[in-house]
């Protein structure tokens, strides 16, 4: 009896709260029609839902004053204060940004286009503003604006070609994956130069995501993901600019952008060329900076069935001569004293196709498909090659958002074959592979502080078998100013001949795989805890992320005899392993930005002798700060400073720490904009302490590299938009 009056009690008590509850019913459009998809999110407790496939909405809400916030990408969120009196209707129309500049909270990266905020993944972006602003300082190319980020390395590998790599997380960049919206760009045969050919006038913004991040994108992800978002055209907005520069190093860029849009078709097209003389600034009779030429051509057609249909067509052209070695032998030919050089002449042909669609109850397909053919010429004083790879790429997706779920589901299948050119006197074996993917993955938002990102990949392999890979990740929005994500996954990665561990010179050695090689395997784990607020005129945030790699059976480069030497490939029987942490502090006043960041990074090869147990060419601790400060609409500088702490080398010595520092003005007159930037403002160089060429010089034999060489340099960029 006492439990069916106390449930009385209760039930008459909760009646009065029901009968105060309203609908509210609406629609979202834009100046084009009905919008589906829109998130509309009632504030400030972040509940809400979103549009049905005709725009519309249903809320229950109190009586009293609410605020609703309507947000969609590429179009500039809407904040509306209504009063809940009764039953009503609501209006709303979402206007395009105007300005993309600094709107970084959109992601592709997770295929599902969230904001970071709701990601239980970890994703750093690169928005306009800083895509734009390295367009100024480094024309050339972003190897410079991914240094910039905390938690990766840009190590050059190769003093006459100049080529870098990327390492996330204390891994090397063969362990990170590279696509261009979505697309893989990079790998094998044609994956050497990689970050050093993209330019970044034609970028939207740059999504990264550290650690394994297998399951969307594939088992190459083990150390990260970085996605390369493309500029897309503005609906009767068409944007023309182009960026000449000229900089102290001898080097010259000349890049152009064009785009235009209406209601049924779009088109983006990009142009650029780089032309860098061979620089010797140590004086040895040997290039420190290759001399380089360079052609990318990026034309891009957007064609629009109605709102809900959209079909991408690209081309890429990207051609490249880059040489390097001794300074005679580039300027005027070999003698018998003078003969050293390495040239690589390379001609990349890609042809890509997406095509968007989006369903009833607010769902969406997409398609993708790409094809290139990649022809890389070898040349070196000892031998030459030549060879092709072919790759493609196909994709099917599904996406769906609820109130609760955010799914996405599909299927892949891709692969390469690389052929040698004959005549032939390398051992380089011919190569082919191919893999089909499944893969699923689900956000379920359970409580309105938590959501849960799972995720499966199975992959097919012709030649290495069948890779399950799980993920999962975990975020906690304790506050609006504070948030916690744990996540973690596997991955794999299959052998491939060529990475930035084997210089060209030895290719002609180069036999392939032990007999008995199989993929590597990988566990990765991250945690990072977030604080965001507004202290007044201050906007501060605070990041600490937590990190732990492992990889099995790690595949190593190893050499065989040594007047008739062989390198091959094979399986350690220990493991390779990073871990460490990430700390960064953001604070933004008014016109003032300022940076500090660390990080700690131990990398460790486990099946090493103890006095190399050290993974080369990895920064122990990092220090990098950045204070920036516009002035006036017209006027902005800024300084960067990077200090590099000790490194290990492969016989286990180590490295001197050294300090980075560059500065950086940028002017602009109506729609013109002039760069003043200066690198490496301390002139400080490897060799300038040390030697980097040893005998004999006809075929020189090179350190390891862990330092720059190029010394100081000063350029001066000017970019229009007419």
């Amino acid at each position: 009896m006492k439990k069916i009056i106390l449930f009385s009690i209760t039930l008459l008590a909760a009646i009065p709260v029901f009968s105060q509850m309203q609908t509210l019913s609406g629609m979202v459009k834009t100046n084009t029609g009905p919008l589906h998809g829109v998130s509309v999110q009632v504030l400030p407790a972040q509940k809400g839902i979103v549009t049905d496939s005709s725009g519309r909405f249903v809320l229950l809400l109190p009586k009293g004053k609410q605020t609703l916030r309507f947000s969609y990408t590429g179009y500039a969120d809407k904040d509306t204060v209504i009063y809940v009196t009764g039953n009503s209707t609501l209006f709303v129309l979402l206007e395009e940004k105007k300005d993309d500049l600094g709107e970084v909270v959109i992601v592709s990266s997770s295929r599902t286009n969230s904001r970071i905020e709701d990601l239980p993944t970890k994703v750093e972006v690169l928005g306009a503003e800083e895509v734009q602003e390295e367009n100024g300082i480094k024309p050339g190319n972003i190897a410079s604006l991914l240094g910039d980020i905390a938690g990766i390395q840009i190590q050059q590998t190769n003093v006459a070609t100049g080529n870098a790599d990327m390492r996330i997380q204390g891994l090397q960049g063969k362990y990170t994956q590279i696509l261009r919206d979505g697309i893989p760009l990079f790998g094998g045969y044609s994956g050497s130069f990689s970050i050093l050919q993209i330019p970044p006038l034609d970028l939207q913004q740059i999504e990264l995501v550290k650690g394994s991040s297998s399951t969307l994108y594939g088992g190459g992800a083990i150390a990260g993901m970085v996605n390369l978002v493309s500029k897309k055209p503005k609906l009767d907005k068409p944007e023309k600019s182009f960026t000449i520069n000229r900089s102290t190093l001898k080097e010259n860029n000349l890049n152009l952008f064009f785009s235009g849009r209406n209601k049924k078709t779009g088109y983006t097209f990009f142009a650029g060329g780089t032309r860098q003389e061979a620089v010797d600034v140590n004086k040895d009779g040997f290039s420190d900076v290759p001399s380089v030429k360079s052609v990318l051509v990026h034309p891009r057609l957007f064609i629009y069935g109605g709102p809900t249909s959209t079909v991408i067509l690209g081309y890429t052209l990207s051609y490249e001569n880059r040489n390097g070695g001794d300074m005679q032998v580039l300027d005027k030919g070999s003698s018998a004293q003078h003969q050293f050089f390495i040239r690589n002449r390379s001609l990349r042909n890609t042809g890509d196709i997406t095509w968007e669609k989006k369903l009833p109850a607010n769902a969406q397909f997409t398609l993708k498909a790409s094809a290139s053919h990649f022809n890389r010429d070898v040349e070196t004083s000892q031998f030459g090659m030549r060879a092709g790879q072919f790759t493609w790429y196909t994709e099917a997706a599904y996406t769906r958002k609820t109130e609760q779920h955010n799914w996405v589901a599909g299927m892949n299948f891709n692969g390469d074959d690389f052929r040698k050119d004959l005549p032939d006197s390398s051992l380089v074996p011919n190569e082919k592979s191919s893999t089909l993917g499944f893969f699923v993955q689900d956000d379920w938002k359970f409580h309105d502080r938590f959501t849960l990102q799972s995720g499966l990949r199975v992959d097919l392999h012709n030649r290495y078998g069948t890779f399950v890979l799980p993920r999962l990740s975990l975020m906690y929005k304790m506050n609006p100013q504070i948030t916690m994500r744990l996540g973690g996954g596997l991955g794999y990665k299959t052998p491939t001949l060529f990475n930035s561990e084997i210089d060209e010179r030895d290719y002609r050695y180069l036999a392939g795989y032990t007999t008995s090689v199989k993929a590597e395997r990988s566990l990765g784990m991250n945690y990072d805890i977030n604080y965001k607020k507004k202290l007044g005129e201050w906007e501060l945030t605070l990041n600490q992320t937590f990190f732990y790699n492992q990889i099995t059976a790690p595949l190593v480069l190893q050499k065989a005899g040594l007047v008739s030497p062989v390198y091959f490939y094979a399986n350690e029987a220990d493991r390779l392993q990073t871990g460490g942490f990430e700390t960064y502090v953001q604070a933004r006043h008014q016109e003032l930005e300022l940076y500090l960041g660390y990080v700690y990074t131990h990398a460790s090869r486990n099946y090493a002798t103890a006095d190399k147990r050290n993974l080369p060419l990895i920064a122990r601790n990092k220090f990098a700060t950045v204070i920036a400060y516009e002035f006036s609409e017209h006027f902005r500088a800024g300084i960067e400073a990077a200090y590099t702490g000790k490194q290990w080398l492969e016989d286990g010595t180590t490295t001197s720490p050294y300090l980075f520092a560059a500065a950086m003005m940028r002017y602009n007159v109506g729609k013109i904009a002039f760069v003043l930037n200066c690198e490496n403002l301390l002139d400080y160089r490897q060799n300038k302490h040390a030697t980097v060429v040893f005998p004999p010089y006809t075929n020189p034999v090179f350190p390891e590299i862990w330092a720059p060489l190029d010394g100081r340099v000063v350029n001066l960029s000017m970019y229009v938009k007419f």
